[in-house]
């Protein structure tokens, strides 16, 4: 996040960015002093921001900030000498204070004189409330006072250049974030966290909204097209095999044709295209080697410069949160409950896309939890619980997605009466309404207009609330699960993207045509033999981490075409939670892509089971699925009895068809397994041998279509089988690959001179990159 450029601002506009850092520690102060009224560090923030506060207002000139900080800090040093044990009502005051001081630096409707006339009632009670209160007496009634400013700018009110002019402000306040529902007659806070500051001894340039986030959007395009050169590599390495049948082919025909049918010329011109197709393999070796070099280098700087950008969109969760404590504990006095707001994950980084759209929802939230989760104290003390009510703010990354948790200590969610108020609104009848499970009829409270109270009243019964959570979450391509335990409380656990631009997906290949599953709603890939399939009461299932799991076509999801087998094999993405997990088959595994999304045209509406767009690395356009919406269409076909089976007739035709040899030589059973298994659940048949000498006499004795080879084995070593295997007239043709611990850019010469086709670390493969290896030099497992 950029910072402003503090040399083009003028003393005041300098005084109320100062305000605005001094007023938020203020607030978070004042409020962990509520909880430790003696706290020294506390007590020593509040005196350092009330004495900044005054020496700053007192250099620009504004007399009224100097009167309200000075009583501030009076009531600060009789407190920090233990002459006043602070308690709620000077908090109360000391607050109120905070929020005028914040007016003041940035006084309604602009006003610079709003201290002296508009705002003069507030300034004179609040200086005669605090020494009211210090003295043991009772703040008299505060004057009815507009809706407070909004927290001041962080940026100079100057014009600024427009390609200059971005914001940098902290998120609104509150009463303005949740219209919906009008905050209690309280004085909203009146300041917001101060924007993070650039590193000592860094620069910082103020840049806009607008660059930043097409800078984004280019390093996103850029780390995609990085990826194009592996296709590229791909087919070289197919025009390579083809280049070695044809050798194959002109070898053959030498040896048919005696030499005796040949003249001389005939006989040193085949010999002369051999010499030419020898050369040519070479240079074709030595270029797809310098090829996959320069698309490491490619791939990483893409991706380092893709990082940074995104580093510059990313800001602190606490950036966002300024204003929830002070929120919390306002809403909570108006009740007359006592609550207070416990957050973690301040430190986690949030694009700033997705955290200024988490304000309003996060504000309902904590709303609701304050209004209906934290029960009053008399109950509170009966069930054995502390009276003040604790309410939970959480961020945090887990699997590549940010998860946002609010929950409390309360009564939890009365499940009969969301129940009975699901059939009063007219949403299911009685009978369907009892066959509910807890989980679904949760998902009811997301509706708009839905609520459980009967009376409306300052803090909700007007329906309006969750489903504005539910509105974002849609924008975002996030999930929200609302849980709760009677007597213990609720919790709304949100799942959003870490940022809108770029999304991991699993690619797929549906009636021949490229999928995207977002990665992080994958629980599993599996590739399944025809026979692990089960029919149960005309559904199938197959069994996974010991429980059963119900497979669909993602055919039938999408109304797209025919499953089709491949390989005697069914390949299925798990998706789901627990009970409501899936196994979805589609006709085959493309990769993992790094997709740049991009938004479909609005009027095409809602289309069912897609979320977006994106394009392929040769430019081809594809369609990122909708796995929540995909679960739900799952589960309307199978409580309609409308789910199909998976064609297994066609899978098992496949399952005869031959099946193309690879022989795995490595000394280590760990690596010769894991190849093992990998290649034979692509579909091919794998023979092992545990060191080179085993893997020389396994060549000579039966037929393979590849040999993939460590280096480093007893007896024989890979560099000497691979020179062995070139140097057999019969085996000359045979392709061979190295996967080896060595990174070193001689034992990649070393293993590409002896005559090996593709070399790859251990390190570093994955398994549909090997693979994919595999089928670009011997084709598919079946032909």
């Amino acid at each position: 996040m950029s910072t402003p450029d503090l040399s083009q601002m003028s003393m005041l506009d300098l005084f109320r960015f100062e305000a605005e850092s001094q007023i938020a520690q203020l607030n978070a102060s004042l409020l962990a002093l509520e909880l430790q009224p003696t706290a020294a560090e506390h007590l020593e923030a509040c005196m350092r921001a009330g004495h900044s506060l005054k020496g700053a207002a007192r250099i620009v000139g504004l007399e009224t900030a100097v009167k309200v900080a000075h009583v501030l800090e009076d009531c600060f040093v009789l407190a920090q000498q233990g002459k006043l044990q602070l308690e709620k009502k000077h908090i109360d005051v000391l607050l109120r204070g905070a929020d005028l001081l914040g007016r003041i630096a940035s006084p309604p409707d602009g006003d610079e004189a709003w201290a002296d006339h508009a705002g003069s009632a507030e300034v004179q009670a609040f200086l005669l409330a605090l020494p009211a209160v210090m003295s043991g007496g009772e703040a008299a009634p505060w004057p009815h006072t507009a809706a407070p400013a909004p927290a001041a700018p962080s940026a100079p009110s100057a014009p600024a250049p427009a390609e200059l002019k971005e914001t940098v402000a902290s998120p609104a306040p509150l009463s303005a974030a949740v219209p919906a529902e009008p905050a209690p007659a309280l004085s909203a806070p009146a300041s917001t966290p101060a924007p993070v500051s650039a590193p000592a001894g860094t620069r910082s340039v103020r840049v806009s909204a607008e660059s930043l986030d097409h800078l984004l959007s280019l390093t996103g395009e850029s780390l995609v097209e990085s990826r194009r050169l592996k296709p590229f590599a791909a087919s070289i390495l197919r025009m390579k095999r083809v280049q070695r049948e044809a050798m194959q082919a002109l070898d053959l025909l030498q040896q048919k044709l005696s030499t005796a049918q040949l003249d001389e010329f005939t006989q040193a011109t085949l010999s002369e295209l051999r010499t030419l197709m020898q050369q040519n393999q070479h240079q074709l070796s030595d270029q797809v080697n310098e090829l996959e070099a320069f698309d490491r280098r490619s791939v990483n700087l893409s991706q380092r410069l893709y990082d940074e950008a995104l580093a510059c969109r990313m800001r602190p969760f606490a950036d966002g949160t300024g204003g929830f404590a002070r929120m919390v504990r306002d809403v909570g006095h108006t009740l007359g409950k006592s609550v207070r707001l416990d957050i973690s994950g301040s430190v986690t980084q949030i694009d700033r896309d997705i955290l200024e759209k988490l304000e309003a929802p996060i504000g309902h939230l904590l709303r609701n939890a304050v209004d209906h989760g934290i029960e009053d104290g008399a109950i509170r003390r009966a069930a054995g619980k502390p009276e003040q009510g604790v309410v939970r703010l959480e961020a945090r990354h887990s699997a590549g997605m940010l998860l946002i948790e609010v929950s409390d200590d309360g009564a939890g969610i009365d499940i009969e009466q969301l129940r009975r108020a699901v059939v009063a609104r007219g949403l299911s009848n009685e009978e369907t309404a009892a066959r509910l499970s807890e989980a679904e009829l949760l998902e009811f409270l997301l509706l708009p207009s839905f609520t459980l109270r009967d009376t409306v009243t300052e803090i909700s019964g007007r329906g309006v609330g969750l489903d504005v959570v539910a509105d974002m979450l849609k924008q975002v391509r996030g999930t929200i699960r609302i849980t709760t335990r009677p007597g213990q409380g609720s919790r709304f656990l949100m799942q959003l993207p870490l940022t809108l631009s770029v999304i991991r997906s699993l690619l797929v290949e549906i009636a021949g045509e490229p999928y995207a599953f977002p990665l992080a709603y994958v629980n599993r890939t599996l590739r399944l033999p025809a026979e692990a399939l089960q029919t149960l009461e005309g559904y199938q299932h197959f069994s996974h981490e010991g429980r059963q799991i119900g497979l669909v076509s993602a055919h039938q999801v999408l109304q797209k075409g025919q499953w089709r087998a491949r390989d005697g094999s069914v390949c299925v993405v798990v998706i789901g939670e627990q009970e409501h997990s899936y196994g979805v088959a589609v006709d085959a595994f493309l990769g993992e892509r790094m997709l740049v999304v991009q938004p479909l045209d609005p009027r095409l509406g809602k289309i069912p089971d897609v979320q977006a767009g994106a394009l392929m690395e040769d430019g081809a356009p594809l369609l990122i699925l909708d796995v929540a919406d995909m679960l739900r269409t799952v589960q309307k076909l199978t409580s309609s009895g409308r789910l199909q089976t998976v064609d297994q007739d066609g899978a098992a035709q496949a399952a005869v068809a031959a099946r193309k040899k690879v022989l795995v030589v490595d000394d280590s059973l760990t690596v010769r397994e894991l190849e093992r298994k990998m290649l034979a659940n692509r579909g091919y048949q794998v023979t092992v041998a545990v060191d080179g000498m085993d893997g020389w006499n396994a060549v000579r004795a039966e037929h393979f279509d590849l040999v993939i080879t460590d280096i480093d084995m007893p007896r024989m070593d890979g560099i000497e089988l691979v020179s062995l295997i070139r140097g057999a007239p019969q085996l000359q043709s045979l392709p061979v690959m190295i996967v080896s611990y060595k990174d070193r850019e001689e034992d990649r010469q070393r293993g590409l001179e002896a005559g090996a086709d593709h070399y790859f670390t251990k390190s570093s493969f994955h398994d549909e990159s090997l693979l994919q290896a595999v089928t670009d030099l011997i084709g598919e497992a079946t032909s």
